[in-house]
């Protein structure tokens, strides 16, 4: 099985004297060799040109942090206030992003386009009131000279998952769930490395199982485990989608609707939900555990680094972007667009519109609530050969450096350490 994954024997610690880890990816597989094919020949259509595709992606706010990074003139407003402007306000173009060039010398350029409603909103409001947002920013985008466009956090989870949208938009829209879904994967096993935690022994706890993301990073994550505690809302559909992979994976599957039960078995935990509430408390985690957060809004809360030192928080859908990226503000001249990311730095879903663009890819990619896993090991295949890298470790704003994680290590060894009387 393809799997963004790290050389557990490695001993040159590339991470730590880097800060960043390339995706890694199976190569020589025949499928891998004709994308590259293809790649070459979409190249040289495009060189005679003289042009490359364009992308744009749909933004939205996830929280109030989000809201003052986005218009700084929202600082000292009250949240109803805020929600009630958001949703007067038409789409707009937020940043344009230049300078993403691969090592084999592609290039794109696209942009961010605003479809201001919050995660509440999103789900809350008349989905064809949502949608039309939605497509308002798409169609900017489009005339924008964009070929292929991204949905950002909650607009590729409304409805059902892009589609809908996918078959009014002007142009091809990919959720970039594909490679979140690596990157995630691939950021758990890199916080068990750090953390010294043999995998092959571990119980794994994912949260939001049976969604798109949660599932397939369940099956991605079954070979490298001893167990998968499956944790979703609906019991029905966690005992299907159960059955259904006990045909194809070795390891132990359990199933809960319990968070707060659950989360103690793992000492890896991974969270892919929609929720708009936190739902890891720092009593919950086992001493030492990794827990890697796919979820905007986070899953959990910022007492759980005030309290538990001896825990690894870590993003896991962070990407460096190959070559000299600026997000630059449109409304401000001058003034970079501020994702709350360190420079050179975007979430995988952006990452994966972007690859697609410099592939000149001008059809749907990922799309609904089932994921398709060779979609997944395409995208790593392509993000690695395009230069895109797993991100530096990062987690409640700070880098996760290499200081930190044996400050981290340290504190879950003096936990477990029994108490001298």
């Amino acid at each position: 099985m393809h799997l963004a994954h790290l050389d557990e024997n490695a001993d040159d610690r590339h991470d730590e004297q880097h800060g960043a880890k390339r995706i890694s990816v199976q190569n020589g597989t025949d499928h891998a060799r004709n994308f590259a094919g293809r790649a070459r020949e979409n190249l040289a259509v495009l060189a005679a040109k003289g042009r490359y595709v364009k992308f744009a992606f749909v933004i939205h706010p996830t929280s109030l942090e989000d809201v003052v990074r986005y218009e700084p003139g929202a600082v000292g407003k009250g949240r109803p206030l805020i929600e009630k402007i958001m949703e007067w306000m038409p789409a707009y173009t937020a940043a344009h992003i230049t300078g993403v060039r691969t090592p084999d010398g592609r290039e794109t350029e696209g942009w961010f386009v605003a479809a201001t409603y919050m995660p509440e909103q999103m789900l809350g409001l008349p989905r064809e009131t949502v949608y039309a947002k939605i497509l308002a920013a798409i169609q900017i985008g489009a005339d924008l000279g964009a070929e292929i466009v991204g949905l950002g956090a909650f607009t590729g989870v409304v409805g059902d998952a892009g589609l809908t949208i996918a078959e009014r938009s002007p142009i091809p829209v990919t959720t970039g769930n594909s490679l979140t879904i690596s990157a995630g994967v691939a950021s758990l096993l890199r916080g068990a490395h750090e953390m010294e935690i043999d995998v092959r022994g571990a119980t794994a706890v994912v949260i939001g199982a049976t969604g798109s993301i949660g599932s397939a990073c369940v099956e991605l994550l079954a070979p490298h485990v001893a167990e998968v505690v499956l944790v979703a809302r609906n019991r029905t559909r966690l005992e299907k989608f159960a059955a259904e992979l006990r045909a194809r994976v070795s390891c132990e599957l359990s199933v809960s609707t319990d968070v707060r039960a659950s989360v103690p078995r793992g000492a890896l935990v991974l969270t892919a939900t929609t929720s708009t509430q936190e739902l890891i408390e720092p009593s919950d985690l086992q001493t030492g555990a990794v827990v890697c957060e796919l979820s905007l809004p986070h899953d959990v809360g910022r007492r759980v680094a005030l309290e538990r030192p001896d825990v690894l928080v870590t993003e896991g859908g962070n990407i460096r972007v190959p070559g000299t990226p600026r997000f630059a503000r449109v409304r401000e001249t001058g003034r970079d667009f501020d994702l709350g990311l360190p420079p050179q730095t975007a979430l995988a879903c952006m990452s994966e519109t972007m690859v697609l663009a410099l592939e000149n890819r001008r059809a749907n990619y990922t799309l609904g609530r089932g994921i398709d896993l060779e979609k997944v090991r395409e995208i790593e295949t392509l993000a690695a050969r395009a230069g895109f890298e797993l991100a530096g470790m990062r987690a409640f704003d700070a880098a996760i450096t290499p200081e930190r994680v044996a400050e981290i290590k340290t504190a879950a060894r003096e936990r477990r350490a029994p108490a001298v009387r």
